[in-house]
């Protein structure tokens, strides 16, 4: 059973601990941007495959590579020791608790985790603050790609780790983590200085007001939850696709065969264009805002997507990202989107959302306190 709560994680960093099993094996398997073989799809009415459908996309394997694992492809060996390890902390995660435990550590649990899933959890809360195990829907498996068990989405760079930030990035980055939670807007200037975080609803992340999935589920890049709401729905027309997340309902629609709009226009999911380079869907995305900050991101962002039909319920979902106003180069990651018969529901996040006041009101009583002493 799947559930669905509000919850907000700030950027989420990559476990600092590896998997002590991981081991050096056959490089060979890097070869990861080899052709992927296609298999026969549907066709709808305008000759293309028919990529409609509910997909789920949770898994444990994370974004970027964790530190000490020097191999893309993991050996079934490795990757059955770490669904082993997660499937049995799931285990007794769900186990009953003692009605006279002792209290939880200040703070929240401060151990190392050993799966990526574990040290999400922890960093989000764990027994203090966090949701326990009933509430949450992490995947299970590593993904497979190629029948591969992959330790990261990001294939290029060869590392799995994202290229370095440019020092210009880092600087605006460390002035953006200073100020506001979102980018600041010349309109909201003033004499004053620039506003602080928790000066006004307006100024915290858009995930945080329920308005965009955290952690880029809404994309692009469209990546896995890692936490529930795990559901994709793809629509599809001649003219349009439609890209539907469960988390905080997010909907992406791609034109299909136009145009970029205006750059004055921009958008929190960007502009997405559509096109048919045989039975791959390429969708190029520009015109962001500064206020999505992907990874860091400017509103130089653009990101260009692949989706390919690899069986007859599964998507192989390829990303490149660049900005050349953040990283050195651009980056590349991949996963299945696996093709379900489960309902999406609605993510009605707001309602009852008293902890936006909560935390504005006790940013008034700090500065009170403050000009008290």
């Amino acid at each position: 059973m799947r559930h669905r709560l509000l919850t907000f994680v700030g950027p989420l960093a990559i476990a600092l601990a590896a998997a002590a099993s991981m081991t050096a094996g056959p490089l060979a398997a890097q070869a990861s941007r080899t052709a992927t073989k296609t298999s026969p799809a549907p066709r709808p009415a305008g000759g293309h495959p028919d990529f409609q459908g509910t997909y789920d996309v949770a898994t444990m394997t994370p974004v970027e590579r964790l530190p000490g694992v020097a191999r893309l492809v993991l050996t079934k060996e490795e990757a059955f020791a770490l669904e082993q390890y997660e499937a049995q902390r799931q285990i007794k995660n769900d186990a009953p608790l003692s009605g006279d435990r002792g209290a939880p550590p200040v703070g929240g649990e401060t151990t190392t985790g050993k799966s990526y899933l574990e040290f999400l959890e922890r960093f989000g809360g764990g027994v203090v603050g966090g949701y326990n195990n009933f509430w949450l829907a992490g995947g299970t498996q590593m993904i497979t790609v190629d029948g591969q068990k992959r330790s990261s989405l990001v294939i290029d760079p060869p590392d799995g780790k994202l290229p370095a930030m440019k020092p210009e990035a880092q600087k605006r980055n460390a002035a953006f983590s200073a100020g506001g939670a979102v980018a600041p807007d010349a309109s909201e200037s003033s004499a004053a200085g620039p506003a602080g975080a928790f000066d006004a609803p307006e100024l915290r992340p858009l995930a945080e007001r329920c308005l965009l999935g955290f952690g880029s589920t809404s994309g692009p890049p469209t990546l896995p939850n890692y936490f529930y709401n795990n559901l994709k729905q793809i629509v599809q027309t001649r003219d349009t696709v439609l890209i539907l997340n469960e988390m905080v309902h997010d909907a992406r629609v791609i034109r299909m065969n136009a145009e970029h709009l205006p750059p004055n226009i921009r958008r929190w999911m960007g502009d997405s264009v559509g096109k048919w380079e045989g039975d791959t869907l390429v969708v190029d995305t520009t015109n962001f805002t500064a206020k999505t900050q992907f990874r860091g991101s400017s509103e130089n962002l653009h990101v260009v997507e692949r989706f390919t039909r690899t069986g007859p319920k599964t998507l192989l979902y390829r990303f490149t990202v660049e900005d050349p106003s953040t990283w050195d180069r651009s980056w590349t990651g991949e996963y299945p989107w696996n093709a379900t018969d489960e309902k999406l529901y609605e993510y009605a996040c707001h309602e009852g959302n008293y902890s936006l006041g909560g935390m504005l009101r006790g940013a008034r009583q700090k500065e009170a306190d403050e000009k008290k002493n």
